[in-house]
């Protein structure tokens, strides 16, 4: 097959999985039938929780997976021959704290984020030599950092630190950013979200949410997943429960902008949902007088004619604790009549009755009804454009439409967030740019031609593991095999497997 080598300046695109990984200046790409991708190894890790995120290191051959199953670890499976492959070792991760939540590896280093075994208490980000696992620097974080990732040039490690709050809510944590200095001895700066407290008015008339106890701006802030520019010098993180991107100057070390993201009318054309799971019928797509929240999960970055893109998944996600839960099913609210003039009949099971909302938005006039209604995740992925944060693309309800027709529908999550986008990644295929899409709730990839990124075109739906959390892909020029791969882990199962794509 031939080759063909592509300088930086001629073509850059970022590959950006849950770990955020990014294409290497010089490559070469090998052109492959994306529509061809087939299953080639399957590794099960243990079950529940034994394979959330993995990342690869092309210098050693091996990837690193998240394994929080039985004892926390990171697992390194020999991927040598990415069609046999097999754990040679595991890292514990008792010495530094509780969970591993996540992992990034940059030419023979693996950094992974671990919270504290006090869940609000500053975690760490540890540094480990990818050949010999040992370990290299430990670097105190933000609490709970829930992500972290390699700037492309491996100068700069970043990590999103969400603050959660315990049950009873007494103890929030600031949400925050650590910006690691990896050319610097490890140096960290850490940043909040405070210099923004004086928008919070403008920032919630375009659709950013502070709520729960106390309301307070830097607790309430959770950052999701991040994604990096080509030129290392630009970071986007998603604020998931808030509904927005925040934009962040790397070499600065300061958070620079707040995007907030809307909301997603379902009563539009092209945007029709199933909002019931008891409606008896599987797929029932209609209009509905409902709003979605964007609420990303992950994000990944893509450069195209000059412009930054980010790609979002838009899971959704509430907050549900022992003192503070904000959602609530319809027929549990009271709706205002002018706005629902047929309520009764909307609060049927089979009708609105059964969707979950968020409580914290709809009571427009403060009199204790519901003037509108928005529930958690918008059943899609969306380009937003990096530079301006509006949204120049969205899936609408083709996912929907698509897992049904590919017959992996789940009828009981349609009162929820249906398919629930949880992971989005980039890669360079060929002379193509495709997204992949990870549906926890259906256990499946999408995949989209986005190498138009304002114009994105369905491709497939690919079966994986029980609720996809990382999806990976490793560009050719990195890959054992010198051709792409796709490599997706499964939270609910432990599995991780691996994907490849005929060569033409």
């Amino acid at each position: 097959m031939k080759k063909t080598i592509l300088l930086a300046c001629a073509i850059t695109i970022a590959v950006v999985a849950c770990n955020k990984e990014e294409v290497p200046a010089l490559e070469f790409t090998v052109n492959e039938d994306v529509a061809s991708y087939q299953e080639i190894a399957s590794l099960n890790l243990g079950g529940a929780g034994a394979a959330e995120i993995t990342t690869y290191d092309a210098q050693t051959k091996k990837l690193f997976a998240v394994n929080n199953s039985a004892t926390n670890k990171i697992d390194v499976i020999d991927f040598a021959n990415p069609a046999s492959i097999s754990v040679i070792h595991s890292i514990s991760m008792a010495p530094y704290g509780g969970y591993v939540n996540s992992v990034a590896a940059y030419e023979g280093k693996v950094a992974a984020a671990i919270e504290s075994t006090d869940k609000q208490a500053p975690g760490k980000v540890v540094v480990f030599n990818a050949a010999t696992y040992a370990e290299e620097k430990v670097i105190t974080v933000g609490a709970l950092p829930d992500m972290v990732t390699y700037s492309p040039d491996g100068k700069y490690i970043l990590s999103a630190n969400e603050g959660e709050p315990n049950g009873s809510y007494t103890n929030d944590p600031e949400g925050s950013v650590s910006i690691i200095d990896a050319a610097n001895n490890y140096a960290v700066k850490t940043v909040n979200f405070a210099a923004f407290s004086s928008q919070l008015a403008d920032l919630t008339s375009k659709g950013f949410r502070i709520f729960g106890p106390g309301k307070d701006f830097v607790k309430d802030i959770e950052p999701e997943y991040i994604t990096v520019s080509d030129d290392s010098k630009t970071a986007w993180v998603t604020l998931q429960e808030n509904n927005a991107i925040a934009e962040i100057n790397i070499a600065a070390g300061t958070i620079t902008k707040i995007s907030p993201l809307g909301f997603k009318d379902y009563n539009v054309a092209g945007n029709q949902i199933d909002i019931s799971d008891r409606d008896n019928a599987v797929g029932a797509f209609a209009s509905w007088k409902v709003f979605g929240t964007y609420m990303p999960d992950a994000i990944a970055f893509m450069r195209h004619n000059g412009v930054p893109y980010l790609f979002t998944a838009n899971e959704g996600d509430a907050r549900e604790y022992d003192a503070f839960a904000e959602v609530k099913r319809v027929k549990e609210l009271k709706l205002d009549p002018t706005a629902f003039p047929n309520a009764a009949a909307l609060q049927a099971d089979a009708q609105m009755g059964r969707l979950n909302v968020t409580t914290t938005l709809g009571d427009t006039d403060g009199d204790g009804d519901y003037d509108a209604l928005y529930s958690l995740g918008a059943r899609s992925f969306s380009v937003w454009n990096g530079q301006t944060g509006q949204l120049v693309y969205d899936s609408k309800n083709e996912l929907d439409v698509k897992i049904k027709a590919a017959n992996l529908y789940d009828d009981t999550r349609s009162d929820d967030k249906s398919v629930e986008p949880e992971a989005v990644t980039i890669g360079r295929v060929g002379n193509k740019v495709i997204a992949y899409v990870g549906l926890e709730r259906v256990d499946a990839v999408a995949i989209y031609d986005v190498t138009n990124p304002t114009a994105p075109v369905f491709v497939k739906v690919l079966p994986t593991g029980d609720a996809p959390e990382g999806v990976l892909f490793i560009p050719a020029s990195k890959s054992p095999l010198q051709q792409s791969l796709l490599v997706v882990s499964s939270e609910n199962d432990g599995l991780v497997k691996v994907y490849k794509a005929n060569k033409l």
